[in-house]
């Protein structure tokens, strides 16, 4: 196996900004990929990455190694895709197909991967049980799914920070988790809303972690300019993560699963 650190948006591994989005998802996955390789008895894993854009784990996840085939809408982010991998030095090793989760079985192999990567992904389709059956569906048995989606309790927290109190109860109430009109995020979800979807697609539920729970209320100024500030919270991040008292209010949830041998 290559370099096991990640390198998000071109920004060197020992103290990225961006780390304090991916830190607590990227160590669960690497964990999860580590275990599924010691299943398999093999040193290389396929991966399917679906919604993968530009590759910000499409890419690291090909440095540890494994074979990665991104699916995304977006022309445009498959090519950012293809040239990042080529600057990684892992263009052979990266796949880009032009598709979405809901026609996934047009563009790749049923049944055909180790690991499936469906981060940011539920939040924007019109179906997200469908979503995640396929996403299920693309999996080897024994296969792990990684699930990242936006978090209701961290969106209500938020605009009521900034002030906007009647966004927030808005938030509170809508079925799905938009604080208005002009909320870019079309759905939201709780830490039981997704188990119930990994658990109704068939999985075995596993970890559950709160990501960005402190990261998107701590003030930049802070983070980037005082001494330590930046590596203190990421410890934070990474102990609150996995404490469910500290899921209602996280900005994203990640779920992992596991598909039944």
């Amino acid at each position: 196996m290559s370099d096991t650190s990640p390198v998000f948006g071109g920004e060197t591994p020992s103290r990225p900004r961006g780390s304090l989005r991916t830190s607590v998802v990227w160590d669960v996955l690497t964990g999860a990929l580590d275990d599924r390789a010691k299943a398999a008895g093999t040193d290389v894993l396929d991966v399917l990455d679906t919604g993968g854009g530009t590759g910000n784990f499409a890419v690291p996840v090909a440095r540890l190694g494994h074979r990665v085939t991104v699916v995304d809408p977006s022309p445009n982010a498959l090519f950012a895709l293809e040239r990042r991998a080529a600057e990684a030095g892992v263009a052979d090793r990266v796949r880009g197909v032009q598709g979405d989760i809901h026609g996934l079985f047009d563009v790749v192999e049923r049944g055909g991967y180790d690991a499936v990567l469906c981060h940011g992904v539920l939040e924007y389709v019109d179906d997200p049980a469908e979503g995640l059956r396929n996403a299920v569906d693309a999996l080897r048995p024994g296969g792990a799914l990684s699930l990242l989606a936006a978090g209701l309790g961290g969106a209500v927290l938020a605009r009521a920070l900034a002030g906007h109190f009647t966004e927030a109860r808005q938030a509170l109430t809508d079925p799905a988790g938009r604080w208005g009109e002009g909320d870019p995020v079309p759905r939201r979800f709780t830490a039981e809303q997704l188990t119930g979807l990994v658990g109704g697609a068939g999985l075995a539920v596993g970890a559950v972690h709160g990501v960005r729970v402190f990261a998107d209320l701590v003030p930049g100024g802070l983070v980037d300019t005082e001494p330590g500030a930046m590596e203190a919270l990421l410890k934070l991040e990474a102990a609150a993560a996995g404490l469910p008292a500290f899921h209602s209010i996280a900005t994203q949830l990640h779920v992992l699963g596991e598909k039944q041998r």
